[in-house]
């Protein structure tokens, strides 16, 4: 059984020096791939180190919500000089935070609409982060259209109802620990009735550890209890969902087999 952590941040201070550590955890609960994010120059440059150390490990890199305040020209030109890393497989995590507020809702409606057009110039998938925001992310990504390569609402957190609607617009939705929360209903609703096909399964590492590991730190390694965890909710055999997310993962990142 192989699983893929589509978003772990194994680039943050939290796992410095404990990376090869982590790799072999999570290979030792089949946790065979994961996709790296970067949301700001230090940990982009980190991401692009672990992924030139190891074949398992791909990158994902964009301006963050929170530090969309800083974007600008200088910006947008080191973006695009790093997207072109052969191991760079989205554009992410882009889109709205307003629970932070670290800059304006009209800046970070900016920032997040340029990166969707980069990201579609540049024929990669986007990732996108959405707090207290969903609606109005809604509405950006119907606006902007979704390119051919698609995009993934990560760790996703809304109804059923508004999964199925981003996934009309052609988005991915990617289940973190917070599937194994016992008061997630609305997200364990969407895990168990949204088509195989269009979901994926994350950690979000070190943030938002799942059942049985809540209110620990998370590794990626932990991405088999999401995977459980949909199972169960789907009656199905663990290793149909494992191939299945797996395999989308796969696509979406243009991975082939």
């Amino acid at each position: 059984m192989q699983i893929f952590d589509t978003h772990t941040h194994l680039n943050v201070e939290e796992f410095s020096k404990r990376e090869q550590e982590e790799i072999a955890f999570a290979r030792e609960m089949d946790v065979t791939r994961m996709n790296i994010v970067g949301f700001d120059e230090p940990t982009i440059e980190r991401a692009l180190s672990l992924v030139e150390t190891y074949p398992e490990l791909y990158a994902t890199i964009g301006w963050h919500p929170t530090e969309a305040g800083t974007y600008d020209d200088r910006v947008e030109r080191y973006l695009l000089e790093k997207l072109c890393h052969p191991k760079v497989v989205a554009l992410g995590e882009i889109g709205l935070d307003y629970h932070w507020m670290t800059a304006d809702k009209a800046t970070q409606e900016r920032v997040f609409r340029r990166q969707i057009a980069l990201s579609k110039e540049l024929n990669l998938p986007f990732v996108v982060h959405t707090r207290e925001a969903l609606e109005d992310t809604y509405d950006i990504i119907k606006s902007e259209g979704v390119g051919p390569r698609g995009g993934i609402m990560h760790s996703f957190s809304g109804s059923l109802e508004m999964a199925e609607r981003f996934i009309e617009l052609g988005m991915l939705i990617s289940f973190s620990g917070v599937v194994t929360f016992k008061k997630a209903l609305d997200v364990q609703e969407a895990a168990t009735h949204l088509p195989l096909d269009k979901i994926l399964v994350e950690t979000d590492a070190p943030y938002l550890a799942p059942v049985p590991k809540r209110g620990r730190e998370n590794r990626p390694a932990y991405t088999r209890y999401v995977v459980e965890k949909i199972a169960d909710l789907r009656a199905l055999p663990v290793e149909t969902v494992a191939v299945a997310t797996y395999q989308n993962a796969l696509e979406v990142f243009g991975l082939g087999k």
